[in-house]
């Protein structure tokens, strides 16, 4: 038997076959400190200074391409997980842990929380709030309805509610240790729980979540010597904690150490070696991978023992609760954030000595450079969880 599609039917396929689909947005923000840099190993201001910014990254092209830029304030110190963004990209959140103090002389604890409408054209800071002194690692929650920002100077954590566009200050969480320097935040998949890393005090802190309630539940884990990055996995299993070790970068291979959300209370289960100082993580949209900037004593000065003369782009698989290598390539010197692109097929690392974020295709096997955007200073980097 023969069917026929009626005339009035076929017009409309027709029409909705040569109809474009419309592509999904997808964009990175990467916040550029202007303040930073590094003299043969030690640091110190930039000479002269260059204003921070935020780039809007449209990472539907190829290569990616820098859409949209705002003056905000950003830094390289403490972990580049100092950006947030909107589940539907509407706004996100930069934080600058550190300012030029008054007389120029030398910068100094900040504690300001750019929002940054991402709609607006230009996009602009729609509003600069206060969290605490050192205010570094930012994170939202799954709801889209609370934010959470780490505060390395105060032994703080500040808390966020967020109603549409709109962010207002709810509080503290205080950890009662003002040097426990908490870093980097990640939420469960749920939103009723969330792990921070306290690097002065070498431990991962979780926190109770209720609405917009959140409490210090008394209760940390042991992850490796001084925790610094931390992601969650989609399904909320296991969290990759990055270790930066003894001295930051004393030529020891560090680790990433995970812990296991489920277990009750959650516990440090694995922990693999992965090269000198891992500063920046990610973990891809699906979990399947881990991409790690590995400074690989690229910040070191050139007479030093350990100076290497690039640092380290590792990707590693993350299964049954277990990290296994995959593989790496060289990338540029004192290297920060990384970010894979949705699909996990791109993998964009900030290098400040060459500020320049660089892109590399991976195919789930190996990576190859593929492009570079000129950027002063790019020190945190995301993409929309």
């Amino acid at each position: 038997m023969v069917y026929r599609v009626p005339q009035k039917c076929a017009l409309v396929l027709a029409l909705a076959m040569l109809t474009p689909v419309a592509a999904t947005a997808q964009i990175a923000v990467s916040a550029n400190d202007g303040k930073s840099a590094l003299n043969d190993g030690k640091g110190q201001m930039r000479s002269p200074v260059v204003p921070d910014s935020v780039f809007i990254i449209d990472l539907n092209q190829s290569p990616p391409k820098v859409i949209g830029e705002v003056a905000a304030p950003a830094s390289a110190v403490g972990p580049p997980s100092s950006v947030a963004i909107a589940k539907d990209e509407s706004f996100a959140l930069v934080t600058g842990a550190m300012k030029v103090d008054a007389e120029g002389k030398k910068v100094v604890p900040d504690n300001r929380v750019s929002v940054i409408d991402l709609k607006a054209k230009p996009p602009v800071v729609s509003a600069t709030l206060e969290a605490g002194p050192g205010a570094a690692g930012v994170t939202i929650n799954p709801a889209g309805n609370l934010a959470l920002v780490a505060n390395r100077n105060d032994g703080t954590v500040s808390i966020f509610k967020i109603s549409g566009k709109t962010v207002t200050p709810a509080g503290k969480v205080d950890f009662g240790e003002p040097k426990s320097g908490p870093c980097a935040i990640a939420f469960t998949p749920d939103g009723k729980q969330a792990f921070v890393t306290r690097d002065g005090d070498n431990k991962v802190s979780v926190l109770k979540i209720d609405g917009d309630k959140v409490e210090y539940t008394k209760r940390d884990v042991g992850a490796g010597l001084r925790p610094y990055g931390i992601n969650m996995s989609p399904k909320g299993d296991v969290a990759v904690v990055a270790d930066l070790g003894l001295n930051n970068g004393n030529g020891d291979d560090d680790t990433v150490s995970i812990i296991d959300v489920k277990a009750n209370p959650p516990r440090t289960i694995d922990s693999v070696t992965v090269g000198p100082t891992p500063e920046g993580m990610t973990l891809s949209r699906d979990g399947k991978y881990l991409a790690l900037a590995v400074m690989n004593g690229s910040n070191k000065a050139k007479a030093a023992p350990i100076y290497n003369d690039h640092g380290l782009l590792k990707i590693y698989r993350l299964k049954d609760k277990k990290l296994t290598f995959v593989t790496q390539a060289n990338v540029g010197h004192w290297c920060q954030g990384v970010t894979f692109n949705k699909d996990a097929k791109k993998v964009l690392v900030q290098c400040m000595i060459e500020n320049e974020i660089q892109v590399f295709d991976f195919d789930g096997k190996k990576l190859k450079k593929s492009a570079a955007l000129k950027a002063n200073g790019p020190a945190g980097i995301r993409i929309a969880d």
